[in-house]
């Protein structure tokens, strides 16, 4: 069994023992961490496997959206944003090919039909929020907005980042780091700075299982398909989602929809912060702005993956995914296999991140669903 490095505090055993078993297996491989904080108390802090260490800081990719949400949600709250004000009432270029009244709820529902472009994204524009904005903007969506949802996979960060600078003459990277990073000390970076760089530990590709293979060759993704689309499959070459992460150029720019750089102790510190008092400060989103972004505003069949799932307001509603979790908790995955999520209803803030790729595991790694209800009933015995 490979070893598991950190601490627990009395009560959480179980939580050491379940992560134990994860880094054992060797199908998962690579190396994780997980963090859990309980009513702002840092109460499991554990890693383990190869490469990583609890500084370790590692790709996160759409982890990020959690941030972008975080970000949009204090502006609501503040009077800044209106939800239900067209995208183009800040933006005008996005009006443009019948998007004209798609309204920042949609977008932030991804029912916006703005999923990608035809031919795709360079890799130079996917690491650019604003030649992804551009583009779209000008863009015919994939659906008539509002009639169905969609994952935004690529784009969403660079879409809402755009109204939140016509809004504020901000970025979502410096409100972040304004509001949140800086003043929670937040090992967590939408822009990581070159002095962090040794940190990093590169991003690890995983082949698949033979079953996993097999799924891949009885389901090719089609050129011209959505899901082609959304992830910049059909440009040339096609998107490579592990070279993302592992580009210096990506980690400097930070483009929101998918390059979050930290550690499962940053992201469980900002949830916490969500979750409950932090440091003697009041959580940061009051009950009315997170009951607004956690309710459920698109759920059922994906237009993009096809699969049955549901959206908050940029938050995913992660009661519909781990039936343990109370239906206030708010959180997102990454593309690794990382979960993240604020439970303010038990006073829970949990992350776990892993180095090298969940393939074909959906949002967040299947060994979450083990993880996290360790966690509910440890959190539950202590209450």
């Amino acid at each position: 069994m490979s070893d598991v490095h950190g601490t627990v505090e009395p009560g959480f055993e179980s939580v050491r023992e379940e992560f134990a078993t994860v880094v054992a297996d060797e199908a998962r491989d690579g190396g994780a961490q997980l963090a859990v904080h309980h009513h702002g108390r840092l109460v499991v802090d554990l890693w383990g496997g190869d490469g990583v260490d609890g500084d370790s800081l590692l790709g996160l990719y759409s982890s990020s959206k959690g941030a972008m949400a975080l970000v949009t949600a204090l502006l609501v709250q503040d009077g800044v944003l209106d939800l239900d004000r067209t995208v183009a009432s800040w933006w005008p270029e996005f009006a443009a090919e019948g998007k004209g009244g798609t309204t920042l709820r949609q977008l932030l529902a991804h029912r916006a039909g703005a999923i990608g472009v035809d031919g795709g994204f360079s890799a130079d524009e996917i690491a650019d929020d604003r030649a992804i904005a551009a583009r779209i903007a000008g863009h015919r969506p994939f659906w008539e907005p509002g009639t169905g949802h969609g994952y935004h996979g690529l784009v969403i960060g660079a879409l809402v980042g755009e109204v939140v600078l016509r809004a504020t003459g901000r970025t979502i990277r410096e409100l972040f780091e304004e509001r949140i990073r800086a003043p929670y000390a937040l090992d967590y970076y939408l822009g990581l700075p070159e002095e962090l760089e040794p940190r990093f530990r590169t991003a690890l590709p995983m082949l698949p299982t033979p079953a996993e293979q097999a799924i891949l060759d009885g389901n090719p993704v089609a050129p011209d398909s959505r899901l082609a689309v959304a992830f910049s499959f059909n440009a040339n070459p096609p998107f490579d989602i592990v070279a993302h992460a592992n580009s210096r150029k990506v980690r400097a720019q930070s483009p929101v929809s998918a390059g979050g750089i930290g550690s499962a102790r940053g992201l469980s510190r900002m949830y916490a912060a969500v979750a409950g008092e932090l440091d003697g400060r009041a959580p940061l989103l009051k009950p009315d702005t997170l009951a607004e972004v956690a309710r459920i505003h698109s759920r059922g069949t994906d237009l993009v993956t096809g699969e049955e799932n549901a959206f908050g307001l940029g938050f995913v509603p992660l009661a519909t995914r781990y039936p343990a979790l109370s239906a206030s908790a708010i959180g997102h995955s990454g593309a690794p296999g990382t979960q993240s999520f604020a439970d303010p209803a038990t006073g829970v803030a949990y992350s776990y991140a892993r180095r090298r790729f969940a393939f074909l595991g959906g949002p967040g790694a299947a060994e979450n669903a083990r993880l996290i209800p360790a966690v509910v009933e440890a959190a539950a015995r202590r209450a």
